[in-house]
């Protein structure tokens, strides 16, 4: 995985005291590279990214997660899927951030930008983040 300014806190994925949560728009970085990446890739790279980099990765996918998932489930330590059934990303996104911080919203979608990213500490594009997880 590259380095990425501005993903690495430089104190184990911390703001003081408290675990940063990085919330990604699944399909939206998935579809930031063509050809777009495999969910279950995405899920594997987040995943290893975030153990690397000392961060807690929520990855928020429309409907069903990889492997039919609804609901949250743990993918690894410190990585969670989410599967939003009905409701999409994100209007997920949007209504549980605020339970997440303080966090850090991946997405290049100019609404989610403006409903969740006014609380987050950091927003990032979904290419930008995709290239950081390109092995």
């Amino acid at each position: 995985m590259r380095p990425f300014y501005g993903l690495r806190s430089g104190r184990g994925g911390t703001v003081g005291s408290m675990a940063i949560t990085v919330l990604v728009d699944a399909r939206n970085v998935l579809r930031s590279k063509w050809p777009n990446i495999p969910e279950r890739e995405l899920v594997e790279l987040c995943c290893a990214w975030a153990a690397d980099a000392g961060h807690r990765a929520v990855i928020v996918f429309d409907g069903k997660a990889p492997g039919g998932l609804l609901g949250e489930h743990d993918a690894a330590p410190g990585c969670v899927v989410v599967g939003t059934g009905r409701e999409s990303a994100d209007d997920w996104l949007a209504r549980e951030a605020v339970g997440y911080e303080p966090f850090w919203l991946v997405t290049s979608d100019h609404e989610l930008r403006a409903r969740a990213g006014a609380r987050a500490q950091n927003v990032l594009g979904g290419g930008s983040f995709a290239r950081t997880l390109a092995p």
